[in-house]
């Protein structure tokens, strides 16, 4: 007889998050007390070239000179702090069955996957970030309501960027009409609050800005998947021929992200561990409303604290998840959930 999923062992998953999650200092403790972790963003650094080390200088200030909010600063940051913290995983042993990234996440999630060198696909981070720069201005806004419900509030090209949960959908558009339907929504019932951005990702007021972007990518060298990624765009597995599809990868800053639905699929082909490798926790938030989560049979982990704080709050945090997941049997022999996570 064929075993049944939940007859069968837990199994790691990356969940790898996206625009929304930064913060100033997001990971910065973990900078002088974890080499792989730090090898890799100083790889993303060099990879930057000139803009590397005035990026690198922002990241470890106490007040950065540029906006968080803005994709300048958060788009790379994001991308080499996710790859950084699954590397790093990757390093005490942990070998993921599965990978999630949502927005430029799914981008960190295709380096560890093996679809992009981290120098190439560190290049495409780079070159999205000077697309959009000419995008009007905009942003997105998180409502706690259902896709249904915000249909109606739909107009002045703003539009459905996100589908997180069931109850927690992302609207994407410019600055003005975005601020009008937040008003409608709130004049309806509907609380909604903004999302760290400066702007509209997941919309199609981008279109104009990625053309091109497809040449772009079919210079740089992909190949298939070694890991199981699902994609935040189709919410299914993805296959060699997207991972190899130029306009997959480009079309992605103005596509919808179906978060909820790729978790539901991820969730839907066993149990699993799921550790958000990435800043804060938002993602996990989100994750523990899942049905699978809830009843138990699978659970999650965080690497990071939920905001900026000094880097002692990084380690601790860092250490309480290597305590778990060395709990769940998925640290190697030999490595200590102290040594692992070690300041």
């Amino acid at each position: 007889m064929s075993e049944s999923a939940s007859e069968r062992p837990r199994r790691v998953a990356l969940l790898l998050p996206g625009q929304g999650a930064q913060y100033r200092r997001m990971g910065t403790g973990l900078y002088t007390s974890q080499p792989v972790f730090a090898e890799t963003m100083d790889e993303v650094f060099a990879a930057m070239g000139a803009a590397g080390p005035a990026l690198r200088a922002d990241w470890l200030a106490e007040r950065p000179s540029v906006p968080v909010e803005s994709a300048a600063w958060a788009q790379p940051l994001l991308f080499a702090v996710d790859v950084a913290l699954g590397r790093l995983l990757m390093s005490w042993g942990i070998e993921p069955a599965a990978l999630l990234g949502h927005s430029v996440g799914e981008l960190a999630a295709a380096v560890l996957a093996g679809v992009f060198g981290l120098g190439d696909a560190t290049a495409l981070v780079l070159d999205r970030v000077s697309r959009v720069a000419a995008a009007p201005p905009g942003g997105m806004l998180a409502v706690a309501a259902s896709r249904a419900e915000v249909e109606p509030f739909l107009a002045g090209d703003v539009v459905i960027g996100a589908v997180n949960a069931p109850r927690h959908t992302v609207l994407a558009g410019p600055r003005e009409p975005l601020a009008e339907t937040a008003r409608q929504l709130d004049a309806n019932g509907l609380s909604s609050r903004p999302v760290p951005s400066h702007t509209a990702f997941h919309s199609p007021v981008l279109a104009p800005c990625l053309a091109g972007a497809d040449e772009r990518v079919a210079a740089t060298a992909r190949r298939p998947p070694l890991i199981t990624v699902y994609s935040g765009y189709t919410a299914a597995p993805l296959g060699a021929a997207e991972a190899l599809d130029p306009g997959f990868w480009a079309r992605q800053p103005m596509a919808p992200v179906l978060f909820w639905p790729a978790l539901d699929a991820l969730l839907s082909s066993g149990d699993h561990v799921l550790v958000e490798a990435g800043p804060g926790r938002g993602l996990g938030s989100i994750a523990r409303r899942h049905p699978a989560v809830r009843r138990g049979a699978s659970s999650v982990v965080t690497l990071l604290p939920s905001g900026p704080g000094d880097g002692g709050r990084d380690r601790l945090a860092l250490r309480a998840a290597a305590e778990a997941l060395h709990a769940e049997g998925f640290v190697r022999a030999g490595i200590s959930c102290r040594r692992a996570a070690a300041s």
